[in-house]
């Protein structure tokens, strides 16, 4: 997965990325949740959402079910799960 992000502290790894996929009426869209490892070795998590697969930031909004879906999706990436404080097995 290594890719690299830019954050306000500089550049950073992309360690893992979780995406949602979403749609409203005939709009879609995907929310991304993504771990990066900044320059000093610090964690970062990284909320965006993307259009025609183009990632922007700003506000992310999640309907709960979307939440749900997120949630289970982290069952497999157990280093963002314990980052965001989800880890697998937690109700």
């Amino acid at each position: 997965m290594a890719g690299q992000a830019q954050t306000p502290w500089g550049p950073a790894t992309v360690l893992d990325e979780l995406v949602v996929p979403q749609r409203a009426g005939s709009k879609q869209f995907a929310s991304h949740v993504q771990l990066l490892e900044g320059g000093k070795g610090e964690l970062l998590v990284r909320f965006a959402y993307s259009t025609g697969g183009s990632a922007r930031r700003g506000p992310v909004t999640l309907r709960a079910r979307d939440v749900e879906r997120l949630r289970a999706a982290l069952d497999d990436r157990p280093a963002l799960a314990r980052i965001l404080g989800w880890e697998t097995g937690e109700a």
